[in-house]
């Protein structure tokens, strides 16, 4: 509980790990970590990208700790692995963010028959982030410092964005933000908050493949009329991580520059 605002927001000595944080949203959120004073542990299968992002971090002269771990978040025993490895480098976990994942587009009549498509999605965007959960949780409750967990989801979670066909990636984000709530209320007892961040269209590497019309279109329809940044998603993370949000948890907030409003 915060008595003042000062440094209500700081992370300073604290361990975070950050799933996909070599590139886009991932690295926003790592970098705002950073900032704050947290070490980040990065779990992702690009080591070079891993690299250059722990490069850049040190040249601008932050403090923490950053390490690649390589992890496969579709991998149980993986994950397992790469959790058991943060502890034992860092000490302790005292954040995770679930940020891994994939875009999947086409409807449900455009799927291969062996319906590996949704499988696949399924496995990566949902069961990943709970094979995390299910680790770094159990680590959080055996250590009894309590502790935070982001999911980052999506405004696809509670929305169907027509013309676009995105079932698989929907589904999956919606039972993260379910998986959210319940988390909320089970791990409660044990000092952690679970959260959820649904972004709406965020410059990253799953935007990358819209044109400057397909770009317009969409950002006509946004009252602050642009995409997100990175960082304004690794902001509200730090909140939402931050001794400020104590009160706060099986909460899905969206930030999509009011876009789910307005179509």
């Amino acid at each position: 509980m915060i008595k003042s605002m000062e440094k209500a927001f700081s992370l300073e000595g604290r361990n975070a790990i950050v799933t996909g944080a070599n590139k886009g949203i991932g690295k926003g959120i790592a970098e705002a970590f950073a900032q704050e004073g947290a070490n980040v542990a990065i779990l992702a299968r690009d080591e070079k990208a891993a690299a250059g992002v722990i490069a850049e971090f040190k040249e601008k002269g932050y403090k923490g700790k950053f390490v690649f771990y390589y992890t496969d978040i579709s991998s149980t025993q993986n994950c397992k692995e790469s959790v058991a490895a943060v502890i034992r480098d860092y000490g302790g976990i005292d954040i995770l963010v679930n940020n891994s994942g994939i875009g999947v587009h086409g409807g449900l009549l455009d799927m291969p028959e062996d319906l590996s498509v949704w499988d696949h999605c399924l496995n990566v965007d949902l069961n990943g982030a709970f094979r995390m959960c299910y680790f770094v949780g159990r680590h959080m409750r055996e250590r009894g410092k309590g502790g935070k967990i982001v999911n980052i989801t999506s405004n696809a979670g509670a929305m169907v964005n027509k013309p676009f066909l995105l079932s698989a990636y929907s589904v999956a984000k919606a039972g993260l933000n379910m998986l959210t709530k319940n988390l909320a209320v089970e791990l409660g007892e044990c000092g952690v908050t679970v959260n959820a961040i649904a972004p709406g269209y965020t410059y990253s590497t799953l935007t990358t493949n819209l044109d400057e019309e397909g770009i317009k279109v969409l950002t006509e329809k946004m009252p602050v009329g642009r995409f997100g940044h990175p960082i304004e998603i690794g902001a509200l993370a730090v909140y939402l991580v931050s001794d400020a949000s104590e009160m706060m948890t099986g909460m899905v907030c969206t930030i999509d520059g009011g876009y789910s409003l307005a179509i």
